[in-house]
């Protein structure tokens, strides 16, 4: 690694002091009536040399470190990993670096992250907050910490969020499944959790289901269930209900229901899964997804953050993104169909 290139040196080497050099790479040679030929002179030199600001010096300097934090619950799940993505790129071009990480929807894990970053100062955060973070997040917003919860919100807080419209998406999934006679017991799963996403796309099965005046059937799987455990729970639900169809709340439950299906060598229920994975297009039948518009979601927290950070937000930004229903084989064929 080379040594790195002090403004000392480049004092040093051009014959001026390091109070011109700093005031040239500050931008005020004008304001300090500093040459045009030595202004020239000193920029040409740090573009051949190489030279970098120190970055901890530049944000004490400046009261900014130009970092944010993303706190999500799985940056390996599709959905928040292409939504880090786009939001890596829009930072990167307004001149900001994400450091970003996963808290598995786990309390203490979170806290501790938020005072991570909280300690490296960084200017403010993107976060998906699990259950039970309401005094951490409060502190921060007490702080004047600029902040954007993404994915669920926390109704009790008044701060920045960007959501999926959850309700619409569950209550337009069901119709579609509703949608065809044959299908009149409609099972949904999703998880033992009061974070509003879930309880929104509870609300949206429900209300389709109280519409048709038909039998609810719900399974609720915990958020830290063995995987082995939460496939056999959906074999048993699936079949011991005879389901005609199934939404579920998550990919990876969707996952974990399709391998209850191949384990168990049951009939494929028709079925919708929230979120979409690459495995689905690549199963048979294609499976069913309620989406999220990635770019779309990452555009608006990202923004949302800088704007905050600039002081340029005058009311809080309480952003509701519509979800899309996207209709493959598995909602509209049974097995019977593909043999």
């Amino acid at each position: 690694m080379r040594k790195r290139i002090l403004i000392s040196d480049i004092a040093k080497n051009l014959g001026v002091s390091v109070t011109t050099v700093s005031f040239i790479l500050n931008g005020k040679a004008k304001e300090k009536r500093i040459s045009e030929g030595l202004t020239k002179r000193v920029l040409e030199y740090v573009k051949k040399v190489g030279y970098k600001p120190n970055q901890l010096a530049q944000s004490l300097r400046t009261g900014q470190s130009k970092i944010l934090g993303l706190i999500v619950e799985d940056i390996s799940n599709p959905f928040f990993s292409n939504v880090a993505k786009y939001i890596e790129r829009i930072a990167y071009d307004n001149g900001y670096h994400i450091i970003y990480c996963s808290m598995d929807n786990d309390e203490t894990k979170a806290k501790e992250l938020i005072q991570l970053f909280y300690d490296r100062q960084v200017d403010g955060y993107i976060i998906t907050p699990p259950e039970n973070l309401e005094d951490t997040l409060s502190n921060l917003i007490k702080n004047n910490v600029p902040l954007v919860l993404f994915d669920r919100y926390i109704p009790q807080l008044e701060t920045n969020y960007v959501v999926l419209d959850n309700f619409k998406g569950a209550f337009e999934a069901t119709k579609h499944l509703l949608a065809d006679p044959k299908n009149r017991r409609i099972g949904f799963v999703s998880l033992y959790s009061n974070q509003t996403q879930m309880r929104d796309r509870l609300d949206g099965y429900m209300s389709a289901i109280d519409e048709f005046q038909l039998q609810a059937y719900i399974k609720k799987v915990k958020m830290d269930e063995n995987q082995d455990s939460a496939i056999d729970q959906l074999y048993e639900f699936i079949s011991s209900n005879k389901l005609d169809a199934v939404l579920f709340a998550t990919n990876y439950l969707a996952i974990d229901g399709l391998t209850a299906v191949k384990k168990y060598k049951i009939k494929l229920p028709r079925m919708v899964a929230f979120d979409d994975h690459t495995l689905f297009k690549l199963y048979e039948p294609s499976i069913s997804v309620v989406t999220q518009d990635t770019s779309t979601i990452a555009n608006e927290l990202i923004h949302t953050l800088l704007n905050e950070i600039k002081g340029k937000n005058k009311e809080l930004q309480k952003i509701v993104i519509p979800s899309e229903l996207l209709i493959r084989d598995s909602s509209t064929i049974v097995e019977e169909d593909l043999v």
